[in-house]
């Protein structure tokens, strides 16, 4: 199958970079290259890192860029930003974008086991090497599974989802993606399966934890922020709350200047700004790329600049 993956917040996300033609951008989530893409139109004498840990999207990006010297390609986990350009002798950048969660082809192509509307071997691998949701379905205690579904997923039924999963591979093991959502409809009352698909929380927390995401997304912070010069930009979009609180706190925390106590009569603690943020509230998609693509609904973008 073909990477394709509609790119949510084009524009608003790397016009948050404030594009210097000649200057150096990581695209630390590459996907089918459509950030990357509007980067590069921006650049002249610039350069581009893509940056994604999935071998088809290194594919699809290698494919798509042929040619451009502008661009390169890093086959790699955005977590391990700073360590992968570090090592083609970048040391720092104008600018990094993260577009996190899981793309549409990973979505749509139906083998890698990230969607509960058709059966497929149950995978959910961004990287598709190490251990999969079926691995971790079938070796987790009920408390490990339950605090899985309920902090990642924010699962109300958490608890009885994974007291059922225990139970039924000790009959047989639970390899496909039809059968770990039928256990979860079996565990959820008719009120929540109306509201939409009552799997969709359960397959969201364990596609966090197997891909390690969300400690993933605090160490790729933390590698944007040590490679960005004086000037440079942070533009991150999320797609649920878990991920945005992650950030909305990351860049508060670097935003932070003094903390003593407000009845000292001078600063004491020498702290000052690192970064200033420039979006007040997050930006969400329009109406118009609603309408055109239903996925970005959850999308919010935040952007912040070093001091």
């Amino acid at each position: 199958m073909e990477f394709s993956h509609i790119t949510v917040l084009l524009k608003e996300a790397v016009d948050g970079l404030h594009i210097r033609p000649d200057g150096i951008y990581v695209d630390g989530t590459a996907g089918g290259g459509g950030h990357s893409a509007e980067i590069l139109s921006r650049l002249t004498t610039g350069a581009l890192y893509s940056i994604d840990q999935d071998p088809d999207a290194i594919a699809a990006v290698t494919e798509r860029f042929k040619g451009d010297q502008r661009s390169r390609i890093l086959q790699g986990n955005f977590g391990d930003m700073k360590t992968l350009l570090n090592g083609v002798g970048v040391e720092a950048v104008d600018g990094v974008l993260l577009d996190i969660g899981v793309s549409s082809h990973q979505l749509d192509e139906g083998s890698r086991g990230f969607s509960y509307h058709e059966d497929a071997p149950l995978d959910m691998r961004m990287s598709q090497s190490g251990e999969t949701a079926a691995d971790l379905v079938n070796r987790l205690s009920v408390g490990e599974l339950s605090r899985i579904l309920s902090v990642y997923g924010e699962e109300k039924y958490a608890y009885p989802i994974a007291k059922t999963i225990v139970r039924a591979r000790e009959e047989q093991p639970i390899t496909t993606t039809l059968q770990l959502a039928e256990i979860v409809k079996e565990n959820v009352p008719q009120k929540v399966r109306r509201e939409g698909h009552p799997a969709r929380k359960t397959f969201q927390a364990i596609r966090i934890a197997v891909n390690h995401e969300l400690d993933v997304l605090e160490s790729g912070l933390q590698g944007a922020f040590e490679l960005l010069g004086v000037g440079g930009r942070l533009s991150v979009i999320t797609f649920h709350s878990l991920e945005d609180r992650i950030v909305k706190q990351f860049m508060r925390d670097k935003a932070q200047g003094c903390t003593c106590p407000k009845d000292f009569p001078v600063c004491v603690c020498g702290r000052k700004p690192q970064m200033k943020i420039l979006t007040r509230k997050p930006v969400l998609p329009s109406d118009e790329e609603l309408e055109r693509n239903p996925r970005a609904r959850s999308a919010k973008l935040r952007v912040c600049e070093k001091l």
